[in-house]
This record gives C-alpha cells, sequence and structure tokens, in this order.
C-alpha cells in the first residue's frame, strides 16, 4: 500500500484559510489520487481531530485545525519564548499520525518533590511576586480580588470561556454578568459556560478565607463549573470512573479509577506543602489537566484553581488576558504528550504581566508597546469615537465593531474586537481627548451605555 502524503494534504490545505474544496486539493495533488482515494484521506484527518469539515456534499470544504510551521515563527512576536518552549511548539504541531501515543506517566507526578523540584526558576518567582504583590498582603485573604471583584468576574469568566472556544465577546459577556441578558445567536451551552465561571469566581473570592488547595475547594470549582453542562450531572465534583480522550492530541489519561483516586490525592497533598504561591498556581495547571481527574471541565477547574494561592495571598489574581487559544492548547499537550512544562510556563509568566499590567495600581514596564495596537491605531480610534458620537449600547456596539473587524485579515479580527471593547471599558471623562470627543458626546453616550 502506498504512503499517505498526509505533511502534502496539510501543506495544501494551508492555502486556503477559509477552507478547500475537494477539487482545489484535487489540483495540488502530484502526482494525482483517484477522488474516492482522496476523499478518504481527508476523512481520516477529520476523524484524527486534524482537519475540519464544514458544509455538505458538492459544497463542502476542508479546513486546517492546527497551525501550519510556517506560522510558528511569527508565535515569539506574540510571546517571547525560550529555545526549549519553541521546540515543544515544533514537537506538537507535527501531524498527529507523526506523534508516538503515550499514556499517563505517574513519575511525571511522583518524581515532583515540594520545595526541592521547581517548574519556576527563583529568578522568575522573584520576578513575577514584584509584579504582583500589594499593600493588601497584610490584610485577610482576598482583599485585593474584592477591590477588582467586577472587572475580575467579567475578564476571567470571558478570556476562560474563550479558552475553551467560547464565541461570546467582551461586551457581551460583560452584558450577561452584568444584566442577565444572552446574546443573541449564541448557544445555550455557552451561555452557561459563561454563568458557572461567574458562579465558580465568586465562590473563590468571597470564600477566600476559607478556600485551600484541597477536595472540598477542588470539587465545588468542578461542580458550579460544570453545572448543566455534564450528560450525568452527578458527574460534577466526582472523580471520573470512565475513560476520556483528549481531541487532537496521541495522549491516553488514565482510564483506572485507583490510579485517578491515588494521584488526585498525591497533586493536592504535594500541591498544599508548596510554599511559594506562584509555584502552586503553576503546578495546578500542569497536573491537574494531565492527570484528567473529572470526566470534563478539567481544563477551566485547573484555570480557576490556579488563582487560589494568588487570592488567599491578595497577589494579583490571573485573567489569562490576551492568551492565544491555539499556544495554551500547545502548551498543555507538551505537558500530556511529552512530560515538559516549558512553553506552558513562558504562556503563564506572559499571561501574568498582562494581568498585572490591567489590575495593578502601580505602574509597572512592561516593555515595548503593543506592536498590534500601534498598527491599528487609527481603526481602533475610528471605531472607538463612532460608537460614543452614535450613542450606541453594549449590544448595538456589538454588532457595529464586528462589522468594522470584517476589514481586518481573518487572523487579526478577534484581537482588533477586543481591544476596541477594552477601551469602551476604560473610556471616561478624563481621557475621551485620545479619540477626539467632546464632554457633551460623551455624556449622551455614557446614559445609553450604563
Amino acid at each position: 500500500m502506498a504512503t499517505v502524503p498526509w505533511d502534502l494534504l496539510l501543506e495544501i490545505l494551508d492555502r486556503f484559510p477559509e477552507g478547500a474544496s475537494l477539487e482545489e486539493v484535487m489540483l495540488g495533488m502530484n502526482p494525482a489520487v483517484p477522488r474516492r482515494t482522496l476523499q478518504r484521506w481527508l476523512s481520516a484527518l477529520v476523524d484524527k481531530g486534524s482537519v475540519l469539515a464544514i458544509g455538505h456534499a458538492r459544497a463542502r470544504r476542508y479546513k486546517v485545525l492546527q497551525i501550519s510551521h510556517q506560522k510558528i515563527e511569527k508565535i515569539p512576536s506574540i510571546i517571547p519564548l525560550s529555545k526549549e518552549a519553541e521546540d515543544i511548539q515544533s514537537e506538537v504541531l507535527q501531524p498527529i499520525q507523526a506523534r508516538r501515543p503515550v499514556s499517563y506517566k505517574r513519575e511525571f507526578l511522583e518524581d515532583y518533590e515540594p520545595n526541592v523540584t521547581y517548574y519556576l526558576s527563583e529568578d522568575l518567582r522573584r520576578k513575577l511576586f514584584k509584579m504582583g504583590s500589594s499593600e493588601d498582603g497584610k490584610y485577610p485573604a482576598g482583599t485585593y480580588a474584592r477591590q477588582i471583584f467586577n472587572r475580575l468576574l467579567i475578564d476571567l469568566s470571558w478570556n476562560s470561556s474563550r479558552l475553551e472556544g467560547n464565541t461570546y465577546s467582551l461586551l457581551e459577556t460583560e452584558r450577561l454578568l452584568e444584566q442577565g441578558k444572552a446574546a443573541e445567536g449564541k448557544g445555550l451551552k455557552e451561555t452557561q459556560m459563561i454563568l458557572n465561571h461567574k458562579a465558580a469566581i465568586e465562590f473563590l473570592i468571597l470564600s477566600a478565607e476559607q478556600i485551600g488547595i484541597n477536595r472540598y475547594t477542588i470539587f465545588s470549582l468542578h461542580t458550579l463549573l460544570s453545572d448543566n453542562l455534564m450528560s450525568d450531572s452527578a458527574a460534577s465534583g466526582r472523580l471520573r470512573s470512565i475513560p476520556v480522550g483528549i481531541g487532537r492530541s496521541v495522549y491516553l489519561p488514565s482510564a483506572i479509577p485507583q490510579v485517578i483516586e491515588e494521584c488526585f490525592n498525591s497533586i493536592l497533598s504535594k500541591a498544599s506543602h508548596i510554599a511559594d504561591p506562584f509555584e502552586q498556581a503553576f503546578f495546578l495547571m500542569v497536573q491537574l489537566p494531565y492527570l484528567q481527574p473529572f470526566e470534563d471541565v478539567n481544563k477551566r477547574t485547573s484555570r480557576l484553581a490556579a488563582n487560589i494561592p494568588l487570592i488567599r495571598k491578595n497577589l494579583c489574581p490571573l485573567s489569562f488576558i490576551d492568551v492565544p487559544e491555539q499556544i495554551y492548547i500547545n502548551g498543555l499537550l507538551g505537558v500530556y504528550e511529552l512530560n515538559r512544562v516549558e512553553l506552558l510556563r513562558d504562556l503563564f509568566v506572559w499571561s501574568y504581566e498582562r494581568s498585572c499590567a490591567l489590575y495593578s495600581r502601580a505602574q509597572k514596564s512592561l516593555g515595548e508597546p503593543d506592536p498590534f495596537r500601534m498598527k491599528y491605531r487609527t481603526a481602533i480610534q475610528q471605531a472607538v469615537r463612532g460608537v460614543v458620537q452614535n450613542a450606541l449600547n453594549k449590544k448595538q456596539a456589538v454588532a457595529v465593531i464586528r462589522e468594522q473587524a470584517l476589514a481586518l485579515p481573518s487572523t487579526e479580527q478577534a484581537r482588533f474586537i477586543e481591544l476596541v471593547e477594552r477601551e469602551l471599558q476604560s473610556l471616561h471623562g478624563g481621557n475621551i481627548a485620545r479619540y477626539q470627543l467632546r464632554p457633551s458626546e460623551y455624556e449622551t453616550w455614557n446614559k445609553s451605555w450604563h
């Protein structure tokens, strides 16, 4: 049997960001292959999770779900990556057929010794503490988080949901959480996901003095995050007893209930003995998803669990602002398939810097200005000015901003929408000159906005 040219197929599909028809793929094949053979190969890629099939019959198009190797070179311009992290990216971006299947390795957890083993170097931990510390450290747990409660509630709910593929925008999330109004055209699952995040974040912050890295807290987080989203409602807040798979990965988590129970208890024990709050947070982001202790909603649980030590120590919380979904997935794949943390570590540090910049009362430099913001400075200003001058409310603004974003390359539209929405969130009477707005225009808009 002839070898299937998987790399060539993916390379051809990469040329069509919006998806390629069967005929377009056939034209790129050299040597040519029979139509039925090509259909069979593409179906195999769809089954493996490497390619998405859109439409039916003659209208069907095929779209690559993984970042191509040509795009990898652009990633360091977004997030500074170490050589080790870049190596991980190269490994996990190989076609799934080229990656060796692996199962859960207990030694990855067992070899970790609290306060002896470190995922984060001493220099990194010191840097993170300097960025995230506040004068609230001497006050009761959760004081800092409560002071930024409303903003954190929206940001963390939206970003964590976004990393799960949720299509709510930032303003739609704000409208849902503040006014209880679901966005039009969104599925019930997406709305429920965001509302569940709200309940889980409220639990963390309002119970900051009682929570800890223990079964009660982690089970409670999972219960709240998975509410009304599990096929079996009894699976919420309960360790799984059935096998689970990881989409687009060759990693197979343990299916043995005894192993899951023992390793879950070990994760909690080790994490609770880690002295440094940032090492604690990152350890949970690594080990909880790797074990997959629940039937679903494991990544969401780990992201909110990572905030437990930060909230308790009155450090700046981590809200995953600007984190690219694909790089986050790649970081987890590095853990799942290679037992390596460097890519997820670089993303964790970068993301925490972004959170500190947004919430910290002290102005801390993050280096060079955002190149994306500079590139689209005029377009962002025009979008904000248009929303205000037309006195649009949040629902109207979402539609207008999305329409304006269509003029940008498809890969940059989501980032543009987020930036415009954040600018509108932070607009006040003292900074309207940035957008060439008059006080009367701002006042009229502010009434409709709120």
